[in-house]
């Protein structure tokens, strides 16, 4: 009788969208690949709350990436995963908001496929939308502007051609602006986008920390959003909106506690 060599499956990653921040707010399928997981290598930007969902025994590896912060080398992010992964171990790539959304979750994927281990991309809610949102406004609103625009406004470390948004070309576009990591750079995007011809009174709004027990809001104006955001002391991790689909935020909205929480509306 021949000997039959045990059967290992092949190695595999799930690449988990977080959400924004408060776990309610996470598929029922991201809740599963996280609840079985054996390793997780976990964003800044995850949710305590969501990482509390991890099964006990489990190894949390942070691998945080955060603009003006020490940050993990996404090319060691790589060889961890790979590593993981090819310890027959089920691995979790866990990342705040959608892991295709401004989340490197494309390069991962690449590094993973090329490393033969399968990948599976469990998508979550971008902040993009969640933030907005959560003080009423519609990233699309078909009587304020045709569409929507998600850019960054963190240029690429490498300084590779090509990869910065043309903001004078977004100013003309008539589209909702929604930045995502533009805080570091607000003074320089709003020149770029008052060069491009919107005007200053074009309303603005910026979201920090949205879904979470920290979150603050600010609405105002484009030329006193970069004033704004310092006088209100307004920090990463935030969206900016620019629009005048800004508009139809509310001057209050509830909270994480179901408390009335006054967001900041400027001159």
């Amino acid at each position: 009788m021949m000997n039959q060599r045990p059967h290992h499956p092949a190695p595999s990653i799930s690449l988990v969208g977080a959400g924004p921040g408060d776990p309610e707010l996470l598929t029922l399928r991201a809740l599963r690949r996280i609840e079985a997981a054996d390793v997780v290598l976990s964003d800044d930007l995850v949710d305590a709350r969501v990482l509390a969902l991890m099964k006990p025994g489990a190894r949390l590896i942070p691998v945080g990436k955060r603009g003006g912060c020490v940050s993990t080398e996404q090319r060691f992010i790589h060889e961890l995963m790979i590593r993981e992964a090819g310890a027959g171990l089920k691995v979790v790539r866990l990342k705040g908001g959608d892991p295709f959304v401004f989340g490197r979750g494309g390069e991962e994927m690449d590094a993973l496929r090329a490393a033969g281990i399968t990948v599976e991309v469990v998508s979550g809610i971008t902040a993009g939308i969640a933030a907005p949102a959560s003080i009423g406004i519609p990233v699309t609103d078909r009587r304020h502007a045709p569409g929507v625009a998600f850019v960054t406004g963190h240029a690429r470390e490498d300084g590779g051609a090509g990869v910065n948004p043309d903001w004078q070309a977004l100013a003309r576009s008539g589209l909702t602006l929604v930045i995502y990591m533009g805080l570091a750079r607000v003074e320089q995007l709003v020149a770029a986008l008052r060069a491009g011809g919107l005007a200053a009174d074009t309303p603005a709004a910026a979201i920090a920390a949205a879904h979470t027990p920290q979150q603050r809001a600010t609405i105002c104006s484009l030329g006193t959003l970069a004033a704004q955001l310092h006088s209100e002391r307004i920090s990463s991790p935030a969206i900016l909106v620019i629009g005048t689909v800004v508009n139809l935020a509310y001057v209050q909205s509830l909270d994480l506690d179901g408390a009335m929480s006054a967001q900041m509306r400027c001159a």
